[in-house]
């Protein structure tokens, strides 16, 4: 079964590259509806939901090689679109995905990856213990997705240090939103793709030849630190936790816009 995904084209014709969208853990297309349609005004877009969400739900990976089936899943999606060029935009676990297919050129097939932004996503982790502190976590949440009401869930997912920018009413709002997940396919993806489970990918990053920004939030202490250390290009948005893109919609479009100028 293909993944989901939504083509936008511009209005006009145009050589530039396909911008792909990759969302992360609980989310789906919709969440960047708004920006692609803005970015879809020069660029071609390619919104991608991935496995385990949005209409891909019922789609499973392995817990043992789940970050090589997603991608594959996406490039059988890409080589499907009218596209040969592309440039990933990834949030969180997309970015995530975004940077392991950047890594692993023999998944890109018969793709051409032009370019990345990546939008608070993890590089990796390099020691056993926390590889395993990562994995036990994970584990933790994904029975408790399996097994307990969603929205229950979400109301202590939200807690989290990483998503300490958002107030009552923005936690609410979330929770509200993603409470029409699967909680057993949550499980699945939360497994399947762990953190600890995931290469050290910033090597390869620096290796890489095309052009690259990293995305993180002024109040995302975590991600802003993992940027400044990360010897990459990046920029801070102002006002904005770690999801940016939808807490600062319209200045998370300037930036993105800014580094799409390059391929005019």
């Amino acid at each position: 079964m293909p993944l989901y995904s939504k083509c936008i084209e511009p209005k006009e014709n145009t050589t530039q590259p396909c911008v792909v969208f990759l969302h992360g853990l609980l989310g789906s297309i919709g969440d960047w509806e708004k920006i692609a349609s803005a970015i879809a005004k020069t660029h071609p877009v390619l919104l991608i939901d991935l496995p385990g969400h949005g209409h891909s739900r019922l789609i499973n990976v392995s817990e043992s090689h789940g970050f090589e089936q997603t991608c594959r899943l996406i490039v059988e999606q890409l080589e499907s679109s009218p596209y040969q060029e592309f440039i990933f935009v990834g949030y969180s676990l997309g970015g995530r995905i975004a940077m392991y297919l950047n890594a692993c050129v023999e998944l890109q097939s018969n793709i051409s990856l032009r370019g990345l932004c990546i939008e608070g996503g993890n590089f990796g982790l390099l020691s056993k213990e926390e590889k395993q502190a990562r994995l036990n976590n994970d584990i933790r949440w994904a029975e408790r997705f399996e097994q307990q009401p969603i929205a229950d869930v979400l109301d202590d997912w939200y807690q989290q240090k990483v998503f300490s920018s958002l107030n009552p009413e923005q936690r609410q709002v979330l929770v509200a939103k993603r409470s029409d997940n699967l909680g057993k396919s949550i499980g699945m993806m939360l497994r399947s793709t762990s953190l600890a489970k995931q290469p050290y990918l910033l090597e390869a990053l620096h290796r890489s030849t095309i052009p690259m920004l990293y995305i993180c939030g002024e109040a995302d202490n975590k991600f802003q630190h993992l940027a400044e250390q990360s010897q990459l290009t990046y920029q801070i948005i102002a006002q904005a936790g770690h999801n940016a893109h939808v807490e600062q919609p319209e200045r998370f479009t300037h930036v993105l816009n800014t580094f799409l100028q390059q391929w005019k």
